[in-house]
């Protein structure tokens, strides 16, 4: 594009080039020189946000390789902070025959519509959308947050098996929530008022976990100084949550069946045999069905704790609830310090969306725990707050 048609186009203008290229920058500075009044720079598109919720520009330039934040995400949050807003591609600028901008709501009949798709076509598909969206059908369960369909199934299929005494499976990549389900069909049973007692089945040694399951009696082995019950035991009349059930030696597997078919207990070193009352939920980050295959799982236990899969989705599958479970970490945060609402910018809020999260929930909310410390006395989150070490998602 030659400079006379971006005069032609933009007088007394205001531009912000956002390319992590800064030969790239160069050479469009010098080619707007003679046309724009102030131009500005950005490396990527968490900073170009935060600066264009600071100043109002004339015409936003957007390298299609961005670091950080999709371009077409960029645009579209662009145009709502500056509905005037015009917006081109670095490609525009190095074409003769192409638009010399993207015509704002004043140049076209469709108004900001029009834009967008033409956003949305030269960079591709958008990014889930900031704005509101309809309350979900199913409500969530107790102490979670999300609204995405995949969420709203978990939520209908967990409120359908609470009530029974069914055998839950609940799997997916850690830092999902799985604990957090699991207390949820607990809280909505009949067994609400009592125990949850979990059992970390990759945290207990293989020599001790018989006895934390199923208790002992004194000097059932070495340093067994008094009897004592079992976890299974405390859980009577409650909920027994195994987690890790995938780490389970293959001795203690078929201990757990025996007690899953006859709900009996037996402790370490004595004959007395106790039926006991307990609901089990179990879960795994593991293919329980491959370790099957592999041998290294019993078949028979996994169709006993498989009788209700609940597969939880990983956060990178759920986009929409990023933003709004950031917010609840962000407001649980400022309660607990007794601070005023912080806010996360735009641009804090497009990084998030973009980024991978290998870590899921539980890795957002150290994010955002970590940015709240940085930010100090700062009423905004920004951007530059976060140290995201994974990938940026190529959605």
């Amino acid at each position: 594009m030659s400079a006379a048609l971006v005069s032609s186009s933009v007088s007394c203008a205001r531009v912000l080039i956002v390319s992590k290229d800064p030969e790239l920058r160069q050479r469009v500075r010098s080619q707007l020189r003679h046309s724009a009044t102030a131009i500005f720079e950005a490396r990527g598109g968490a900073e170009a946000l935060e600066q264009l919720e600071q100043e109002p520009y004339d015409l936003l330039v957007l390298d299609p390789a961005l670091p950080d934040v999709h371009p077409a995400d960029v645009a579209a949050l662009a145009r709502r902070l500056h509905p005037r807003l015009q917006i081109a591609t670095v490609q525009d600028l190095q074409s003769e025959h192409a638009p010399p901008v993207m015509a704002g709501p004043e140049d076209s009949p469709i108004g900001v519509g029009t834009a967008g798709e033409t956003v949305a076509s030269a960079f591709g598909p958008t990014a889930p959308d900031f704005t509101e969206v309809t309350e979900p059908a199913t409500e969530p369960l107790p102490g979670m947050i999300g609204r995405c369909a995949a969420m709203q199934e978990i939520y209908r299929l967990a409120r359908l098996v609470a009530p029974r005494d069914t055998t839950v499976l609940i799997t997916g990549e850690t830092g999902t929530g799985k604990e957090l389900v699991a207390r949820a069909i607990h809280q909505l049973s009949q067994r609400a008022a009592g125990p949850f007692v979990v059992v970390n089945c990759a945290a207990i040694p293989e020599t001790l976990l018989e006895a934390e399951l199923f208790g002992h009696v004194r000097g059932a082995f070495t340093g067994a100084v008094q009897s004592r019950l079992g976890r299974i035991h405390a859980a009577h009349g409650g909920t027994l949550f195994l987690d890790e059930a995938g780490e389970l030696p293959l001795a203690m597997q078929a201990k757990l069946l025996r007690f899953l078919q006859c709900g009996e207990v037996q402790r370490l070193g004595s004959p007395d045999v106790f039926r006991v009352d307990v609901r089990v939920i179990a879960a795994t980050n593991a293919d329980l069905a491959e370790l099957v295959a592999r041998r290294q799982f019993r078949a028979d236990l996994y169709w006993r704790l498989a009788v209700f899969p609940l597969p939880l989705p990983p956060l990178r599958d759920r986009r929409e609830d990023i933003v709004p479970l950031a917010e609840t970490f962000l407001e649980r945060l400022c309660s607990e310090a007794g601070l005023p609402p912080k806010r996360l910018s735009a641009g804090a809020r497009a990084l998030l969306q973009r980024y991978s999260w290998p870590g899921n929930v539980r890795e957002l909310q150290h994010a955002i725990e970590r940015a709240f410390i940085l930010a100090e006395n700062r009423r905004e989150i920004t951007a530059d707050l976060f140290r995201l070490h994974g990938n940026m998602a190529s959605v």
